[in-house]
């Protein structure tokens, strides 16, 4: 047998040439996409359990407010019940009955903007504290996306007092003023817990746009606005702000 061709057949057969396999990197990008979703799940349920009993030290808003921020933290004992009453007559009569989310009022809200004219929200409470401790404003649909993760998370996790007490520290109650004890103190020389019926609803009919909308001296449609919550407060109190007292 010829000796070259002994040696040709002890040698090892070549190995295919490797082509690069593009599912690889698919994979890899899904595992990487996979993980940063687990670890902002991870991250903003600890956020949410840590801030059911801290304080809420500062918000997005807080931060970039060019007007600074005013803002005094009391617990909710301390703060009345003619502006938790005020909070949920004049931004979200159903916050005691849903799940976080008025489906009613969202489908409103979208008919409405729908036709055009002045755009509202359907946002009720719960969102609107989602948005204001951990989130910013606007952003569109993606921050309404993690609007509503965060929304869930609340409810499930805090529950309804402590939503309402994170709300009425952390909304902004004027130019450079967050929370009702500080707006107390601009406008009524008075505690958040000394607030009476009217002077709650003042403060609640500004929410919307509180940096526009006059708490003190309001007029038009502003100072109708409060009256309506002012008359609907004696309404709310009882079963519409029971999961706040029970």
């Amino acid at each position: 047998m010829n000796p070259d061709w002994q040696n040709l057949r002890n040698e090892p057969a070549p190995r295919a040439a490797r082509r690069p396999f593009k599912g690889g990197v698919f994979a890899r990008a899904g595992t990487f996409l996979g993980r940063l979703v687990l670890a902002f799940v991870a991250l903003s349920v600890a956020q949410v359990v840590i801030y059911k009993f801290v304080p809420v030290p500062f918000t997005y808003t807080m931060l970039f407010d060019r007007n600074g921020a005013t803002r005094s933290w009391v617990p909710i004992s301390r703060i009345g019940r003619p502006m938790v009453d005020a909070a949920i007559a004049g931004e979200d009569a159903k916050f005691c009955r849903h799940l976080g989310f008025d489906q009613d009022a969202m489908f409103a809200a979208w008919h409405r903007n729908h036709e055009g004219g002045r755009i509202r929200g359907g946002s009720t409470i719960s969102q609107q504290t989602a948005k204001n401790a951990f989130l910013w404003q606007g952003g569109g649909y993606p921050r309404k996306a993690l609007e509503a993760w965060y929304t869930i998370l609340i409810e499930a996790i805090w529950g309804k007092r402590r939503i309402m007490e994170v709300y009425l520290n952390v909304a902004e109650t004027g130019i450079g003023t967050y929370g009702v004890e500080a707006g107390a103190q601009r406008y009524f020389s008075t505690s958040a817990e000394g607030l009476s019926t009217l002077e709650a609803a003042r403060i609640a009919a500004a929410f919307p746009l509180p940096k526009v909308r006059a708490v003190v001296g309001a007029t038009g449609r502003v100072r109708r606005h409060g009256n309506v919550i002012a008359a609907r407060e004696g309404v709310v109190r009882g079963d519409y702000d029971a999961c706040v007292y029970q």
